[in-house]
């Protein structure tokens, strides 16, 4: 557990470089053997692309750096629960665990909506572990769509 704070607080760090450029907060860091090998944060608006979330962006310089996309003994910490097209991503590079922080009623797909991670993958399942620093992970999320709705009379986006 004490890893998984210690490696948590990295990606809220990475939550923190979205938030300033007027992404939604998340972050992300990939571990392989104790040692971060990819960071990422949400770049969706800056990139103009919806595929360009943490965690993609986490398995995508990670595939580069071992120039392999089978990812099987590393754990992906996000601080948001992942979405399903994260969630796929993830159980297609055989991410071995992941840790995330802060649920997503709208969007997670590790049951806060749905639960792509409880299906039978054929192959491969994901070990994982929610909750790790979610009163830090939810209030970034929290502070910044209150900006948002405030600065935008009521609409966040």
């Amino acid at each position: 557990m004490e890893d998984d704070i210690k490696f948590m607080k990295k990606a809220l760090i990475e939550a923190k470089k979205a938030y300033k450029r007027e992404e939604v907060p998340v972050g992300a860091v990939l571990v392989l053997n104790g040692q971060i090998i990819a960071r990422g944060y949400n770049q969706t608006e800056g990139r103009s692309d919806p595929t360009q979330h943490a965690e993609i962006i986490c398995l995508q310089k990670a595939s580069k750096k071992l120039k392999n996309w089978r990812l099987l003994q590393a754990t992906l910490y996000s601080t948001l629960e992942p979405c399903s097209m994260c969630a796929g991503a993830l159980l297609q590079a055989r991410v071995a665990r992941l840790v995330w922080g802060a649920p997503d009623k709208r969007c997670g797909a590790n049951g806060s909506f749905v639960n792509l991670f409880s299906l039978k993958h054929p192959f491969h399942q994901i070990v994982i572990t929610s909750g790790v620093l979610e009163q830090e992970c939810s209030e970034i999320m929290i502070h910044f769509f209150k900006q948002r709705r405030e600065e935008n009379h009521g609409k966040c986006f």
